[in-house]
């Protein structure tokens, strides 16, 4: 079977569970050499134990909030494994609910993390994948945001969730027109509802809210992304996947 990401190396951020945890494995399974980065370590530790010995992994436990963290993370991966190819900024954070009354702290929460900490990242990655994109084996890079169908439409309690990835979209179409010509690649994944740990940060009210509108609908799973993902990312170099709308067959909107 071929392996379309021998000899390369991907980061993905948010590894510890749900959709990073899932790319992480899909991408070794490319043959991809990988570090997975997230909070709990101990979490990071069991993904690797699902991976596999075969697989190289470099664990690294950090808060990308951070800049300086963030900027850490990407320096440790290059001088672990000499460069990078391959960044999955999945890393994020849902918190919904009415804007009136909000409690302001779950908005710095996803700005912080949804925008700025993907920003570190692929600000401390881009020279890596610049010279990645002109070198053997694949001589192209790859940079894919992880998106939501809150990045294309504005819903009833979801305001600032919405301000987040919409101005992820509009971070990624303006990176892309810049990079592009030196071919490294910028994609944007928007899931629908999938079944992960990211709705189970929310107030009780607001999982009792969301229970109501998904709770007869099939979900989809972190797998099902995460093949998007790799499906993106495994393109010959001619060819740029540059957004994935991906949603639940039975999602209305």
């Amino acid at each position: 079977m071929t392996r379309h990401l021998e000899g390369t190396v991907a980061l993905v951020t948010g590894a510890s569970s749900g959709i990073g945890e899932a790319t992480a494995v899909a991408l070794a399974a490319e043959g991809a050499t990988l570090a997975i980065a997230a909070r709990r370590r101990d979490r990071l530790e069991q993904v690797v134990e699902r991976i596999g010995s075969d697989a190289d992994v470099l664990v690294v436990e950090t808060d990308i909030t951070d800049e300086a963290a963030a900027r850490a993370m990407v320096e440790a991966t290059v001088l672990e494994f000499g460069r990078l190819d391959t960044v999955i900024n999945n890393a994020g954070v849902m918190l919904l609910g009415p804007i009136v009354g909000a409690p302001v702290e779950e908005w710095r929460r996803m700005v912080e993390l949804n925008v700025l900490g993907l920003l570190y990242t692929t600000h401390a990655a881009l020279p890596h994948l610049l010279a990645a994109a002109e070198q053997e084996p694949r001589r192209v890079a790859d940079i894919v945001n992880v998106s939501s169908v809150a990045g294309r439409f504005a819903r009833l309690g979801s305001g600032v969730y919405n301000t987040t990835k919409f101005g992820v979209g509009a971070f990624s179409e303006s990176l892309r027109q810049e990079v592009t010509r030196r071919h490294v690649r910028v994609s944007l994944i928007e899931p629908g509802a999938t079944r992960t740990e990211l709705a189970g940060h929310n107030r009780p009210e607001v999982l009792q809210t969301m229970a109501a509108t998904f709770g007869d609908t099939e979900l989809m799973q972190a797998e099902d992304i995460a093949e998007s993902i790799v499906f993106t990312v495994t393109r010959p170099r001619h060819v740029a996947v540059n957004e994935v709308l991906i949603r639940p067959t039975e999602q209305e909107r």
